[in-house]
């Protein structure tokens, strides 16, 4: 079971949540607090409760070592309670992992993992909201090209652009926080899910280790029931490719032919190695592999909610690589996205300058709205059709050739035709959206 993860693709504090050592000392977690709740049911006396407790502490064991023989036993709980019961000794001894089987250990040490993780993820998409946020505001009535299918449509702010991100941040930030509500919960369930080494203190005991470790308890346990991991590994998977979809925006943006935005990250980082001309939007770049990355071990996890009977064959193991990867790849996502907003330099000039590159194609949509009041849409459309036809054959402005055209001058004149061309009238409801995007963010913020 390695936990490592390369920092290019992660960050070293959801690593360091999600390393071995850390898995060891949340098993350890688990051993102390199961004890405890042995104790607090009657089932285990006081002082070897204590005694047990006492002894779990990660820097008592070799994490090497133990990995070592996870190896041969298959799983890591094995030899950690083999040296947990070596280490505590005496009458104590013998009611180390009293009632519990390796699978109650190694989830519960995932869950406290993941709510470490959660806790980590949710913090960070604060500060992206917050940065699409200072976006949004700075620049709610900078114009620029709306783009539906790469192509330009009718003309936006990048403020709006900004508050979509920060929308959706928003809204991974509230699904988040729900699935801590309800996905964080404790397992035990003993060797076959009865709770039978247990007795009539079984449900009792799942009850007061939840207690202790400040977790959930389930209905039932949930050894071969994976729907929680399964919602766990989707809403992680949601906010990479959330992050994805900002990173792609910000590289489309940077292109030469477009040059909208340009990363400002210091040093040579973002220089070719050959090219001494070229700046290349490095941190989104990142972000989009990292996104590509989580999305990619999503499905492994699903498919290991497909278990058998009350313990499984291969699919929770599969769980034991998947989930650390899909937080680390995650957590690189959310955190490339954050600095590469945070080095973001908008060209206000050039959104503007990108506007007009279609000699007013752009606003032929607000030409047809424009007349179709007086002519009826469908044959407004027609006529803007036609006179786009032309501005596109001949380079000749949408606007000149309207002003030309009798049918239109009939239906608007010349000062409406002008001011229909002024990208700045046809923003629609683009402040109320923004201000709506704010106001939600701060919701979530307080």
């Amino acid at each position: 079971m390695t936990q490592a993860g390369h920092t290019q693709f992660s960050t070293p504090e959801m690593s360091a949540i999600f390393s071995g050592g850390s898995l060891v000392a949340r098993m350890l977690e688990f051993e102390a607090a199961l004890a405890r709740a042995q104790a607090r049911a009657g089932l285990i006396a006081e002082e070897a409760a204590k005694a047990i407790a006492s002894r779990c502490n990660v820097d008592l064991f070799d994490v090497a070592a133990l990995y070592r023989d996870a190896a041969d036993a298959g799983t890591p709980a094995i030899p950690l309670v083999r040296m947990l019961t070596e280490r505590v000794g005496g009458d104590a001894g013998k009611f180390v992992h009293w009632g519990a089987t390796s699978q109650d250990a190694i989830d519960t040490a995932t869950i406290l993992q993941i709510r470490d993780g959660l806790r980590l993820l949710i913090g960070r998409l604060l500060d992206v909201a917050a940065g699409c946020g200072a976006l949004a505001e700075r620049h709610r009535h900078t114009p620029m090209a709306g783009r539906t299918l790469l192509q330009h449509a009718v003309p936006i702010t990048f403020g709006l652009k900004a508050a979509r991100w920060l929308a959706q941040s928003t809204r991974l930030v509230q699904s988040l926080r729900r699935l801590q509500d309800h996905a964080l919960v404790v397992q035990l369930g003993g060797a076959a899910g009865t709770l039978a080494a247990l007795g009539s203190a079984g449900v009792s005991v799942m009850e007061l280790l939840a207690a202790e470790l400040k977790l959930g308890a389930p209905d039932l346990p949930w050894h071969t029931e994976r729907d929680r991991m399964a919602e766990v590994a989707s809403s992680l998977g949601i906010v990479a490719g959330a992050m994805g979809k900002i990173a792609s925006d910000i590289s489309l943006l940077t292109q030469t032919e477009v040059g909208e935005v340009t990363e400002t990250s210091t040093g040579a980082a973002d220089r070719s190695s050959t090219m001494p001309h070229k700046r290349n939007p490095v941190e989104a770049t990142a972000a989009m592999a990292c996104a590509r990355l989580a999305l990619g071990v999503v499905p492994t996890v699903l498919s290991a909610a497909v278990q058998e009977h009350e313990r499984a064959v291969g699919g929770w193991q599969a769980e034991w690589q998947a989930v650390p990867d899909l937080f680390r790849f995650t957590a690189g996502a959310v955190e490339w996205v954050h600095r590469a907003l945070g080095h973001l330099q908008v060209d206000a000039e050039r959104m503007r300058a990108n506007l007009d590159l279609t000699r007013g194609l752009i606003m032929a949509e607000a030409l047809t709205m424009a007349l179709a009041p007086s002519l009826g849409r469908p044959e407004a459309y027609r006529i803007v059709q036609r006179l786009s036809d032309r501005a596109a054959q001949t380079g000749t402005h949408l606007k000149d050739l309207a002003a030309s055209d009798q049918q239109v001058q009939s239906a608007l004149g010349r000062d409406v035709i002008a001011k229909v061309f002024d990208a700045s009238t046809y923003l629609g409801s683009t402040d109320a959206l923004i201000d709506r995007a704010l106001a939600g963010f701060r919701t979530v913020r307080e």
